[in-house]
């Protein structure tokens, strides 16, 4: 009997093989999101978390994934914490099948923790238009990318910016320009750029910080009461912009000699603030609103089916527009990796790959139903940061929406190259970094 019962056993285990071979999941592709939804930052993490989600999802409701994969987000809430964002970091690295494919830190304290991790875990990190500067060096810096542009160009392209309104380069002797800035690795990005732009032009430059969350500003804008610069420039996030608006009004600075970076810049920013926003400018790496194809391809396949990461009319804030961005980077590098390794089982070392190849010209852009939502990208293994432009954007409190009012502008080669070969420079000699020989 019991042989008989030990037989049976073995029988059944054997034909329910294929019963579980059958039921295995296909190859799927890990993308982590670190998001804060929680805290000071929320007003600007939440949109952009939403739109970088809901642009993968769509990929996977109307494409089936990427050529066959499909995509699983992983997101893990750092609440622009370094700590908690090098946690995400050790805890989602390794995740699925594929492992984590690339990191996008959405924090410059972050960003700067994990270079060197990610370097030894071969893992690519993408620091959209934030984080190290001189990691557009891909020389020194192979496992980095921060495509489209950086905190120094951007810099430099703001102070075109006030040239032109000035009536040129040559009449910025004399003028004076603030910085308030987020008192981190974050807002003390651009100073060293617009030290070295005043002492070629002459003008006089000033820079006050603003402490974590950045809600106490009226000293600081007591200040610029008090030296009266020509022009402000903002490197703030979350609420902190929202509240030095309000200060700027309440001491009637011009809002249209006020500019912020692009994480400066979202409807979260203005509104609060009401009338008193109307011809606040930013800096702006991609078109507001959603009068794009893509987006109604959003709004069917992920918001139509009830599984959009927020709320449907929130589709177009320029954040949610800046996360679809990186979800859309994130997707052509994988798309390339694949069809450099002929195969869509890519690794995060074929991802590096992708990102290092990555193309996304106008007509590309137009396939997908983006055209004139960005510049198009070609990245290649000494340029990590693309063609490094930006263009200008305001804010119309009446209509309650974002225009574009500049098209793109270069940045100034003659004073942010030498200032990245010297910082990439230094970063090697100081980590016993090889520079790579590009062809």
């Amino acid at each position: 009997m019991k042989i008989r019962k030990l037989t049976k056993t073995i029988l059944a285990a054997l034909l329910a093989l294929p019963l579980i071979s059958g039921v295995a999941t296909a190859y799927e592709l890990s993308i982590p999101s670190f998001d804060y939804r929680t805290g000071p930052y929320a007003p600007s993490g939440i949109p952009y978390a939403n739109g970088f989600a809901d642009y993968l999802m769509m990929l996977n409701a109307r494409d089936g994934g990427i050529n066959g994969s499909k995509i699983v987000v992983v997101p893990c809430e750092t609440g622009y914490n370094t700590k908690k964002g090098v946690e995400c970091y050790e805890n989602v690295k390794n995740t699925g099948e594929s492992r984590s494919l690339v990191i996008h830190p959405l924090s410059t304290g972050i960003t700067y923790q994990l270079i060197p991790k990610t370097s030894v875990d071969l893992i690519p990190i993408h620091s959209m238009g934030y984080g190290r500067t001189s990691a557009a060096n891909g020389k020194v810096f192979p496992w980095v990318f921060n495509f489209p542009v950086t905190y120094w160009d951007g810099a430099a392209i703001f102070v075109k910016y006030i040239a032109e309104k000035e009536g040129g380069l040559d009449q910025l002797k004399g003028k004076k320009i603030a910085l308030v800035y987020h008192n981190s690795a974050y807002g003390k990005e651009p100073i060293r750029t617009l030290e070295k732009i005043s002492e070629k032009y002459g003008f006089e430059f000033m820079a006050l910080p603003v402490d974590h969350p950045g809600q106490e500003q009226k000293s600081t804008w007591l200040q610029i009461r008090k030296e009266r610069p020509d022009w402000v420039l903002m490197w703030g996030w979350g609420v902190m912009n929202q509240v030095a608006i309000k200060e700027a009004a309440s001491i009637r600075f011009p809002m249209d000699h006020f500019i912020g970076v692009w994480w400066s810049g979202n409807e979260s920013d203005v509104l609060p603030a009401g009338e008193d926003a109307h011809n606040f400018l930013a800096g702006a790496i991609h078109a507001p609103g959603a009068n794009f194809p893509l987006f109604d391809d959003i709004a069917k396949h992920v918001y139509g089916k009830g599984n959009g990461a927020g709320e449907k009319d929130r589709i177009g804030e320029v954040t949610y527009n800046r996360g679809v961005l990186a979800g859309v980077y994130a997707a052509e590098a994988i798309r390339t990796a694949m069809k450099i390794h002929g195969t869509n089982k890519v690794t995060p070392v074929m991802v590096r790959d992708g990102y290092e190849n990555l193309e996304i010209s106008a007509g590309r852009w137009e396939e997908m139903g983006l055209k004139g939502f960005a510049k198009p990208v070609k990245i290649t293994c000494d340029n990590h940061a693309g063609s490094r432009q930006a263009a200008i954007m305001q804010w119309d409190a009446n209509a309650k929406k974002w225009n574009q009012v500049t098209d793109y502008y270069d940045t100034m080669n003659d004073v942010v190259d030498p200032l990245i070969e010297a910082d990439s420079k230094q970063y090697a000699a100081e980590n016993s970094v090889v520079p790579r020989i590009c062809n």
